[in-house]
């Protein structure tokens, strides 16, 4: 059985050119072949900047680079399993070319999460939790993001007239169905084919043309009176958001390869363990296991962004000391995540394109139940685990019982700073152990081991958060039932899916 698991950590689709390098390091060939290609990006990003700029190549020289590349990328890491990924796009294309406008993003939604659940399917049900060599979801999950993005804001620009969209959509509504270099460039570009993160089309585009960072200057200069307006695209190097991502990404690595490889999230499940350590034991591990896991995600999403900006991508304007700011892409704030005091917070520095893509295609679009149809389709689109149900079922009531806590209880302590801040220490505590409950069963994946999991922890957070969201609930006043108040929700979800960034959701011009 050792030997059958041991084989199975070095079996691949995808390239064995580095197994010798696994092999000495002990991580998969699959994590091997990816983390070569994401170092060879950085080095492709960095010439691609200083050597393929707008100045010097022509867009279709810049398109066909990038796209050439990310295709070697996944031929590389998947082998024949990059078919997938290649054969979706390729089909959403002809959708987007021949299909009626006006029906343009059903299809395409339905086409790309109907394969991409297929194939999420095909691993749960065929392979049983797992998959006999490379796992391709995560790169189909982004390029799934990509597909059904373009296409509804394609339907924006070509169906809708000015008024019937919000500011967001119109800043990124797309008048011109794209070319096929174009389509290609936007969804395999090596940039952020492997890992993310998604981002628009018409940012993307800007990018190549040249024209992303004046586009975003410009607003600036405005305010200036002209005095620094800018006809020429400055010179704005990202070599000090690049580094600085760099070291994240090295400390994360270190905490991976040290700390998270020592405390397996699965012996969370582990029956003697359960059954023999006491409660407070049980609760410690199962918070020091989770706060192991994320350094691999920090690694991951803090390298892809830093190869974005690398390549003079993710320039989000001046921030409000005048400074760039390299984060139109982040798909994480750290200190956001490990000093959030609410739940709401740690959700919205978590997987923030993720969370602009769920509310451009879903939340701001469905006529009713938005949280709902919100949620079944995130859920969709992590995968048919049944872990990933039980994270977002339990969600719900967490959610509900923090709103009610928060408008019951938070005013009484902001009367003195000592007091407020023994506040904060508390609720930072309170959150981070209700998310290593809430996201524990995600990382269990089974109906087994989540059920072994709550039942080891007695369910507290179900029961506590049920209690709460019942014994706080204030019924909406009259006046609060009206219509008038619809907007006020409908910012609320807004801000709880893309609060602090919710600017990435639009161009500035």
């Amino acid at each position: 059985m050792g030997e059958r698991a041991a084989d199975s950590a070095f079996r691949t689709t995808g390239s064995r050119w580095l197994l010798p390098l696994s092999l000495y390091s002990g991580l998969s060939i699959d994590q091997v072949n990816f983390l070569a290609c994401q170092l060879l990006a950085l080095v492709a990003a960095l010439w691609f900047r200083l050597y393929l700029s707008p100045s010097h190549a022509s867009p279709p020289v810049r398109h066909a680079f990038v796209t050439l590349l990310g295709t070697g990328f996944l031929i590389f890491c998947f082998g024949w399993y990059s078919a997938h990924i290649l054969a979706v796009v390729a089909a959403n294309y002809l959708i987007i070319i021949k299909a009626d406008i006006q029906n343009v993003h059903r299809y395409s939604m339905v086409t790309a999460m109907g394969y991409l659940t297929a194939c999420h399917v095909n691993r749960v049900f065929i392979f049983s939790y797992g998959i006999p060599s490379t796992d391709f979801s995560g790169p189909l999950m982004i390029v799934t993001q990509k597909i059904t993005l373009l296409a509804f804001q394609l339907h924006d620009g070509m169906c809708k007239e000015s008024e019937q969209l919000s500011s967001a959509q119109k800043s990124m509504a797309i008048k011109v169905r794209p070319s096929l270099l174009e389509y290609l460039s936007y969804n395999v570009n090596f940039l952020s084919v492997l890992v993310g993160p998604c981002s628009s089309y018409r940012d993307h585009i800007d990018f190549i043309e040249g024209r992303h960072i004046s586009r975003r200057l410009r607003p600036h200069a405005a305010t200036c009176n002209g005095q620094n307006g800018y006809d020429k695209t400055p010179d704005i190097s990202p070599l000090r958001a690049v580094c600085r991502k760099l070291l994240v990404c090295c400390g994360c690595l270190l905490l991976f390869l040290f700390v998270t490889r020592s405390l397996p999230i699965t012996y969370n499940a582990d029956r003697d363990f359960v059954s023999q350590a006491p409660f407070l034991t049980r609760l410690t591990y199962a918070f020091f296991s989770i706060q192991a896991a994320r350094p691999k995600f920090y690694f991951a999403w803090t390298l892809a962004d830093a190869v974005n900006n690398a390549a003079g991508y993710g320039f989000k304007g001046l921030d409000e000391s005048g400074k760039p700011s390299w984060d139109l892409v982040s798909n994480i704030n750290i200190i956001g995540i490990e000093t959030a005091t609410s739940f709401k917070t740690f959700i919205d520095n978590w997987n923030i394109q993720t969370g602009i893509w769920l509310k451009t295609v879903c939340y701001d679009r469905a006529p009713k139940h938005r949280l709902a149809l919100t949620f079944v389709l995130s859920a969709l689109w992590h995968g048919v685990f049944p872990g990933y149900y039980f994270t977002f079922i339990t969600a719900i009531p967490i959610t509900m019982a923090a709103r009610a806590i928060r408008r019951s209880v938070r005013h009484y302590f902001l009367g003195s700073r000592a007091v407020k801040l023994g506040y904060d220490v508390v609720t930072w505590a309170a959150t981070q152990l209700t998310i290593c409950y809430t996201v524990m069963p995600f990382l269990l994946l089974s109906v087994g081991d989540t059920y072994l999991y709550y039942r080891s922890m007695y369910f507290h957070v179900h029961t506590l958060s049920l209690l709460a969201a019942v014994a706080l609930h204030r019924k909406p006043k009259p006046r609060e039932t009206s219509s008038s108040v619809s907007p006020a929700a409908s910012s609320s979800l807004s801000a709880q899916l893309q609060p602090n960034h919710s600017n990435n959701n639009e161009k500035v011009y």
